[in-house]
């Protein structure tokens, strides 16, 4: 099959500039044979890299990366592995009890494969942290969703904490929130330092990782081939973690949903501004509406910053221009004016835009999609936690290894189709539109 599309992404990915330049890429040049290719250097390529050498110590692995490691979405997300139901359709990220149920544990695996990842590979606690989050609510209907949620929490017999405005602005430093919703479970990450440290661990230990390598063909006669600009790899196995991308191998092209979400990060905050916005030197919020406002205070490499992420557009072309990027930007710097008036000289450094793929019934799709071709796609905007456990067990599935978790996610329903494509554009932008303006001072 020949390769529809590469990836494209809008904008610097600002997390991964903050680490500085990382060393030259291995870019793929002649013929390379393996006993695993794993095409992506995300999370869900990374786990299923990392899955394989604990099943198959002293087999050759080989990852392939379009990009940079961490230039991809995988370091451009808001650096929360969410443990709890987070359906981006739902008024309050809730679903059935059972469903979310089974959801939660899934998440709580990958989140699990992640922290011990992080352990063997000596992350530091500004990239990986067992740190929990908040949902803010700016606004009486964002504090009711809280309510909603903690009553959904209580039927699922989970911990949590709901906060006063005065305790969310001890912690924030900003007066703009009424109330918070936190809950201890949520891994928070630096996802750029995160993923490269991941793949530093991973090359460390004997996986060969090849950047700036897209696959351009992938064929099949008595082993897979993929063929690169430069080279090919010949393997007899091989799981594809590319997300949207899936479409891209021609694979589930009606069945997925391809959408962008932005952010913007200032530049450094000098001692003056640090002390004028006052509260904790690292949090993190969530927003209570899905469609809202995600912001971060970060103080680390790159020095003491906020960033925050908000807007969706649905994009089947899975590409966006630098327009659509600087319009965006706009509503960035008004939710960051909202909120901090106290830093009115605070210039943004980056603006970046992130791939997600979503699914019109919310499930996940972990298979094999041809003979030993098996797929860790469409993570339904949760990439961090879901793409670690798709890549986890993919592997698993791949290596004929069985578990209660891997029976369950074979045994989920495939993604439904999605109406003519026309039909699809129309409805989804008017639905992102519809559920923007709802959300209101959330956003």
């Amino acid at each position: 099959m020949k390769v529809a599309r590469l990836p494209v992404d809008p904008g610097p990915a600002g997390w991964n500039r903050l680490l500085g330049p990382p060393p030259p890429a291995r870019v793929l040049e002649g013929d390379v044979t393996a006993d695993w290719l794993v095409i992506g250097a995300g999370f869900a390529g990374l786990a299923a890299a990392r899955r394989l050498s604990q099943l198959c110590a002293g087999d050759r692995i080989v990852i392939l990366e379009a990009s940079r490691v961490a230039d991809g979405p995988a370091g451009r997300n808001s650096g929360f592995m969410i443990d709890l139901p987070h359906d981006l359709a739902s008024a309050t990220y809730a679903g059935g009890v059972a469903a979310d149920r089974a959801q939660t544990a899934l998440n709580r695996h990958g989140i699990e494969f992640a922290a011990e990842a992080a352990a063997e590979y000596g992350l530091d606690a500004e990239a990986f942290v067992l740190s929990g989050k908040t949902n803010a609510a700016a606004t009486n209907k964002g504090h009711r969703h809280n309510l909603s949620y903690a009553a959904h929490l209580d039927a699922l017999g989970e911990p949590y904490e709901l906060r006063d405005a005065a305790q969310m602005q001890a912690m924030t430093g900003t007066g703009y929130y009424q109330s918070g919703l936190y809950t201890p479970g949520c891994a928070v990450i630096q996802p750029a330092k995160f993923v490269r440290g991941i793949a530093a661990g991973l090359v460390a230990s004997g996986v060969h990782l090849y950047e700036n390598s897209p696959v351009v063909t992938l064929t099949r006669d008595s082993h897979w081939v993929a063929q690169t600009p430069k080279g090919q790899v010949t393997a007899p196995k091989v799981i594809l973690a590319v997300n949207g991308h899936l479409a891209s191998f021609g694979h589930y092209t009606r069945h997925l949903m391809h959408v962008f979400t932005y952010a913007s990060m200032t530049r450094a905050l000098s001692a003056d501004e640090v002390a004028a916005l006052g509260g904790e030197t690292v949090w993190g919020v969530t927003s209570a509406d899905p469609m809202g406002t995600t912001v971060r205070r970060i103080s680390g490499a790159g020095g003491d910053r906020i960033t925050v992420r908000n807007r969706f557009t649905f994009d089947p072309s899975m590409q966006v221009s630098d327009a659509r990027v600087a319009n965006v930007a706009r509503d960035h710097d008004r939710s960051f004016a909202a909120r901090f008036p106290m830093l009115p000289g605070v210039e943004m450094e980056y603006r970046w835009g992130g791939r997600l793929c979503l699914s019109r019934n919310n499930v996940q799709i972990v298979r094999e999609v041809e003979p030993d071709l098996i797929a860790a796609c469409c993570q339904n905007g949760l990439g961090t936690a879901k793409g670690t456990l798709a890549g986890k067990l993919a592997a698993e599935l791949a290596c004929g290894e069985s578990s209660a978790m891997l029976d369950q996610l074979l045994a989920s329903d495939a993604p439904t189709k999605l109406p003519p494509a026309p039909v699809t554009a129309i409805g989804a932008r008017a639905y992102l539109r519809w559920q923007e303006r709802r959300a209101g001072r959330e956003m």
